[in-house]
């Protein structure tokens, strides 16, 4: 076990030894004087005298030395603030400048747009009618003809049926009756059928 220093066990605290408080004790008939500095009355002047000197010098260095910097410092900021505040400002006008200019170039291009659709579909119409009215004149000349053709021909038909109906006619008449007929008469009776 190891030994405690002896200086430290030379000191000894008397038995009636009281804890020091900072409060002026009597003992044995005599005041100490171990009042707490600032409370001690004898003291005050030069504690006042004191903190007005450490107050005015602090004053002067805060007024004269920190808060111009300090001010300086707050006012470059707020001309910092202000210079981007007008300058988004300026590019917000110019944004919407060209907004505007941007939405009337869309707004004539979809109106001229429109006019040029409309006058192609005019166009392509006024083509079309013309065109169909060149097929309808070919197409009715092309009728015309074909009935001019078909009207000869039936002529030609019926002239040859005509011929035919009435060699038929005299040939069942020559079987028949063993007699010949003219062929003026069979056209005569040819017609007389068909007015009838």
């Amino acid at each position: 076990m190891a030994t405690p220093n002896k200086a430290a066990a030379n000191i000894v605290a008397p038995a009636n030894a009281q804890p020091h408080t900072g409060v002026a004790t009597v003992e044995h008939g005599h005041a100490a004087t171990s009042a707490f500095p600032p409370f001690d009355k004898s003291t005050f002047g030069p504690q006042l005298v004191w903190l007005a000197l450490t107050f005015g010098f602090l004053y002067f260095m805060l007024s004269r030395r920190l808060l111009p910097r300090v001010a300086s410092v707050v006012e470059s900021r707020a001309e910092g603030i202000r210079s981007d505040l007008a300058e988004a400002e300026h590019l917000k006008v110019e944004t919407d400048t060209a907004l505007k200019a941007y939405e009337q170039a869309l707004t004539t291009a979809k109106t001229n747009a429109a006019g040029i659709a409309k006058s192609q579909r005019d166009q392509i119409a006024a083509e079309t009618d013309r065109e169909r009215a060149a097929v309808d004149a070919q197409m009715a000349a092309k009728v015309a003809d074909a009935e001019k053709r078909i009207a000869q021909s039936k002529m030609t038909a019926l002239s040859a049926v005509s011929g035919v109906a009435t060699d038929t006619v005299g040939a069942i008449v020559a079987k028949l009756t063993g007699q010949t007929v003219s062929g003026a008469e069979i056209a005569s009776a040819i017609a007389a059928v068909k007015a009838k």
